[in-house]
């Protein structure tokens, strides 16, 4: 899907699209704006550095005018012993003057749903249990799981999107996927 077109009567129009690589520098200073330089020291960001996010599963929003206003990117994981695959959400990022007008709701939306219709079988993340509680995510599919590195045990959720998909599943997550290659790296392009 290329572009879904969102908005309403308290909320501002904008686009969900599938990013490119002309999105790359808009979304670093989103992210740097929103989140901070301390983004890149998170557990999370061990599992993406150097990884480029899993395909068809990187989507920006846009407002009416093209600005870039949000972001949210999947990533190819493995699960501890057992090796079942799954996929790592974030980071999730909305302008921060646009918080509360669903960007971030449509954006979470439409990946779950991409993720679905690629026949993905669970997506874990770190982040804010009631947040995340309205899209199906828990604490309970992680309990034998672990994050490399800290990580806050409570804010570990999953969702599984196929019944079963996280049972007997143990250890800590391992990066997976798509590297980046070695020109990205040396142009400055950012997973």
């Amino acid at each position: 899907m290329n572009q879904v077109v969102v908005g309403g009567v308290d909320a501002p129009a904008f686009s969900i699209l599938c990013e490119t690589a002309q999105d790359l520098t808009e979304r670093e200073a989103l992210l740097d704006r929103v989140m901070g330089s301390k983004r890149k020291l998170k557990s999370s960001e061990t599992l993406r550095r150097g990884r480029l996010p899993a395909e068809g599963l990187a989507f920006v929003a846009r407002d009416d005018e093209g600005r870039l206003i949000g972001s949210v990117r999947l990533w190819n994981v493995r699960l501890g012993t057992g090796g079942q695959a799954a996929l790592l959400l974030g980071p999730l990022a909305v302008e921060t003057a646009l918080s509360g007008c669903g960007v971030g709701s449509a954006l979470m939306r439409h990946a779950l749903a991409e993720a679905r219709r690629l026949e993905h079988p669970a997506v874990l993340l770190v982040g804010d249990a009631v947040y995340y509680e309205r899209f199906g995510f828990s604490s309970a599919p992680t309990r034998a799981l672990a994050m490399p590195g800290p990580y806050e045990t409570e804010r570990f959720l999953a969702l599984e999107l196929v019944p079963g998909a996280l049972a007997g599943a143990t250890g800590t997550l391992r990066a997976c996927g798509r590297k980046m290659s070695i020109r990205s790296r040396a142009h400055g392009l950012v997973a």
